[in-house]
C-alpha cells in the first residue's frame, strides 16, 4: 500500500548516506537477518538487515549501499542496529 505524502521539510530529516559493507555475516537463530560492519567514512556501524534471503554475507562484502543513518539503535537477535539500508526491487 502507497504511504501518505509527506512533505518536503519531514523528508529533509532522513539521513541518507552512502557506506561500504566491510563486514557481513548471518545472525544466529535468524534465517533471514545479516549483521554488516559498515564504513560510513567518518565512522563505521553495524546494521542488522533483513537481505539474507536474496544476498549472502559473501556477496555483500566490498558493495556501496545507502544507509538510513539517524535512526534510533534498537537491538534485532541480541545485536545493536544503527541505522537501516535501503534496497529496491523490480516491480
Amino acid at each position: 500500500p502507497i504511504k501518505p505524502q509527506i512533505s518536503i521539510d519531514d523528508f529533509a530529516k532522513v539521513d541518507l548516506r552512502v557506506a561500504l559493507v566491510k563486514e557481513a555475516e548471518k545472525v544466529k537463530g535468524a534465517d533471514r537477518l545479516l549483521k554488516l560492519q559498515l564504513d560510513l567514512g567518518s565512522e563505521t556501524r553495524t546494521v542488522v538487515a533483513g537481505v539474507a534471503q536474496h544476498y549472502t554475507p559473501e556477496s555483500l562484502v566490498g558493495k556501496q549501499v545507502i544507509v538510513v543513518a539517524n535512526l534510533a539503535p534498537v537491538k534485532l537477535r541480541g545485536v545493536i542496529s544503527s541505522g537501516m539500508i535501503l534496497a529496491a526491487s523490480e516491480g
